[in-house]
């Protein structure tokens, strides 16, 4: 049963974390529209990669707080989000290996238009519904989460900065 609710609660700030990485990528788009931004989420925070200072970051990311927990949860979702890529390729994969196995098509050509077709109609779905399976990956809920910390990261060529956070205990 503790196993349960531990895994229930590493889900959980997940799934906040999410949601504040997606907020903070809108919120530093608005401000730096010609800047490449990413993010990664965990547990412990999220990740934002990019050439963005603390000082920054950290009015980005409060930013993103404040209107998640004013209601905006639409910021929780990303249009650019790994969930989105995840279902695109699923879905283009499960309709390449449908459309080359169709029955009664035997002609090579035949299997690769079938196989086509459907990976398009397949890559046409992926977007809206990459978007709605985001509303199980992200939680807008983020009233009982504050920033403890944001450090530079360095790992790789990509400049980064870690955000740790914490839960708000409410005595």
């Amino acid at each position: 049963m503790a196993l349960m609710t531990l895994l229930r609660d590493l889900a959980r700030r997940t799934r906040q974390h999410h949601a504040i990485e997606h907020a903070t990528l809108h919120m530093l788009a608005a401000r730096f529209p010609h800047q490449n931004f990413a993010g990664y989420s965990d547990p412990l925070g999220f990740t934002i990669y990019g050439d963005v200072d603390a000082e920054t970051l950290r009015r980005a990311v409060g930013d993103a707080l404040l209107r998640l927990q004013a209601g905006e949860t639409g910021l929780a979702i990303h249009p650019n989000c790994g969930t989105n890529l995840a279902v695109a390729t699923v879905l283009a994969t499960l309709a390449a290996w449908l459309g080359i196995g169709l029955p009664g098509r035997r002609h090579p050509l035949d299997r690769l238009a079938g196989g086509l077709f459907l990976v398009l109609v397949a890559q046409i779905a992926a977007k809206p519904l990459g978007l709605h399976l985001q509303g199980y990956t992200t939680l807008a809920a983020v009233g009982d989460r504050w920033v403890a910390e944001i450090r530079p990261l360095h790992a790789g060529p990509n400049p980064g900065r870690r955000v740790r956070a914490h839960r708000v205990l409410f005595e």
